[in-house]
């Protein structure tokens, strides 16, 4: 297991001329994340840069406002290591934000031509859904919306299985029912008759039978032919206007596109001292700055400052105090093979700063079962084809459906198998199917390595931070790993037809024994209670070892199911004829890839979270984010 990255806490102290400088060097060395507790000195509690802060927020929000309008291009790449960086001045700053402000003004009248325009077409697409519900009568529509001397009209909906009954009723009130459209599980009706007393009761029938009525808009007082033909030209006519509103808007930002990429740039060397403000603290002409940085960039960081201020300045460095262990945050695994398993990692959880982490256990663990429990050259080589063709949409992750392809057809290789055949590869090993026992009592050997390397971890962690009595009593610590081994060693003499032992009898007891002592002297209760939830523990802790050490079996288990897969595939096809035998072993493979496949990944998960992470690992870290300066996008 790698060794946790050591942190250092650094406090720097500037002169306020210095601070944009200092603030752009931290950014520079990207090794400086952030400590925003308040300084312990009391004279230290100004915060300076908050004019600054709003410069900077206010001429961001003009720029995106802008950017939504004109197609503003991307800020050129920054190198932090090329003379590229500068300081933004507060005064520039005011400059930019008043600068973006006038463009703003002039760009808010062509946003304010478009929204009129987007909200003419929004009218005429609302009315073109009015009037879809109307399409399929051939009259004039103001002849339905009011009512005349003598006629009643009712234009709307009713469910379908309620026109028959509908039609009946209206009829003994001396209405006429039409359908004029079916849609779906809808009925579109136009009810017409005299008006008189009958109208209250006909409302009643009406809402009995779920009739919704559609009222007929403003508008669409035509036919309902010349209607659309009306809408589609306004349609025409709308994005011809769109069109050439955005000739103007180009035409008119040409002459400053290339100042408005300044801007963003401007902005991406301002975002530094912004960022600090938080952990920024001051008194008179003196800045106060904290934050965590790793131990070997430390000398790196103070010679930047060194070159960089042209005041002077004072950096003092510390280790992290024990209360301090949440605050500090954890570098996480930048290697590439290992980045697609961090992933995983965190949708657990971040380590705590000093706990191991787990990620290249994870990785190799991972890869070891699913590789046992799905092992088949040729499927393997269809997941790991399928994450290399569809990398660029999976990102990052497509690595891991590589590795994950890769292990799979290392294990075909290990059992002779290849898209479930096995006569065709020799086995450099042999098929699980061939001995079940081996493979069972294999898988049980596994659990028993990986409880015990997560035990130590778990120990090795608690050791770190000086919980001693933790690592010595804790959960799956010394007594409770001593207990364990000798439970397996006493187990493996059961086995072999012999008594339980001696020792491993010995060793189960004084642990046990010291186990209940630990937690009768930690608990505070009644003498009953005390005693019955000590009998508890102490049992649960037997009886979760063994159930978390027969939990391994399920590689064994997978590993012979994937084969009766197959079996059971090939069996289907040899019922068939050459044609059939050749489609059922195709879509028997893809119904082995998708679902066994999903399982497995599944099992994997979760023997690493609920028998490995929850053993040694609190998730309940922060990972390290170092000030840095953005490349090539716009700020956010």
């Amino acid at each position: 297991m790698p060794r946790p990255r050591i942190m250092k806490h650094v406090r720097l102290l500037v002169l306020t001329e210095d601070l944009p400088q200092a603030s752009l060097t931290l950014a520079q060395t990207e090794s400086f994340h952030p400590d925003t507790r308040p300084p312990l000195e009391p004279a230290l509690s100004g915060l300076p840069g908050r004019t600054y802060r709003d410069t900077y927020y206010q001429a961001r929000s003009r720029l995106d406002k802008i950017a939504k309008l004109i197609a503003v291009p991307e800020a050129p790449m920054l190198d932090p290591k090329l003379d590229q960086v500068r300081v933004v001045e507060p005064a520039e700053l005011v400059q930019l934000d008043d600068w973006l402000g006038q463009i703003w003004q002039k760009a808010s009248g062509y946003e304010e031509e478009l929204r009129r325009l987007d909200d003419q077409e929004r009218l005429i697409r609302e009315q073109e859904a009015a009037l879809a519900n109307f399409q399929h009568l051939q009259i004039d529509l103001r002849m339905l919306r009011n009512k005349t001397r003598f006629l009643d009209f009712y234009v709307g909906i009713v469910p379908r299985e309620n026109l028959r009954q509908l039609e009946g009723a209206v009829g003994l009130a001396d209405h006429l029912l039409h359908v004029y459209m079916q849609r779906g599980d809808q009925s579109h009706v136009v009810i017409i008759g005299p008006t008189g007393t009958t109208e209250a009761q006909l409302s009643a029938v009406l809402d009995a039978a779920d009739f919704q009525p559609l009222p007929i808009p403003e508008g669409l007082d035509d036919d309902p032919q010349q209607l659309r033909q009306d809408l589609d030209a306004q349609h025409l006519a709308n994005r011809v206007r769109h069109q050439s509103e955005y000739e103007r808007i180009a035409e008119w930002s040409a002459p400053f596109l290339e100042r408005l990429v300044a801007a963003r740039r401007t902005l991406m060397l301002a975002e530094p001292l912004v960022a600090l403000d938080p952990s920024v603290r001051s008194s008179g002409h003196l800045v106060h700055l904290a934050g965590w940085v790793p131990a070997r960039a430390v000398d790196d960081l103070t010679a930047r400052l060194g070159q960089s201020l042209a005041l002077p300045f004072d950096l003092r460095v510390r280790d992290p105090l024990p209360t301090e262990r949440k605050l500090v945050p954890t570098v996480t695994t930048k290697n590439r093979l290992l980045e697609p398993f961090a992933m995983l990692v965190q949708q657990y959880g971040i380590p705590e700063y000093g706990e191991v982490d787990p990620t290249p256990l994870f990785a190799v663990t991972f890869l070891l079962m699913f590789g046992s429990m799905f092992g088949d050259v040729g499927q393997g080589a269809a997941i790991a084809g399928l994450a290399w063709w569809l990398r660029a949409r999976l990102g990052r992750f497509w690595l891991f459906g590589l590795m994950a392809g890769l292990a799979s057809m290392v294990f075909g290789f290990i059992y002779g198998s290849i898209f479930g055949y096995e006569e065709v590869l020799p086995a450099l090993w042999m098929s699980p199917i061939h001995d079940p026992i081996l493979m069972l009592k294999i898988a049980l050997g596994y659990g028993v390595v990986f409880l015990t390397i997560a035990c130590l971890i778990a120990i090795y962690n608690r050791l770190v931070i000086k919980n001693w009595w933790g690592a010595l009593f804790g959960h799956h610590g010394i007594v409770n790993l001593v207990f364990y081994l000798a439970l397996v060693w006493g187990g493996l003499h059961l086995g072999r037809g012999e008594s339980f032992g001696t020792v491993p009898t010995f060793l189960v007891s004084t642990a046990l024994a010291a186990l209940a002592w630990y937690a009768w002297r930690h608990l505070e209760a009644p003498l009953g209670e005390k005693i019955l939830v000590v009998f508890i523990e102490t049992l649960e802790t037997v009886i979760g070892y063994i159930s978390n050490t027969l939990s391994f079996l399920r590689i064994a288990a997978f590993s012979l199911n994937h084969v009766a897969l197959s079996i059971a595939v090939f069996t289907l096809a040899g019922m068939m004829g050459a044609f059939g035998h050749v489609v059922t072993v195709i879509l028997g493979n893809v119904f082995i890839l998708v679902l066994e496949g999903g399982i497995v990944m599944i099992q994997v998960m979760r023997l690493q979270y609920y028998e490995g992470f929850s053993r040694y690992f609190a998730g309940e870290g922060h990972a390290f984010a170092p000030l840095k300066l953005r490349r090539g996008s716009a700020p956010s």
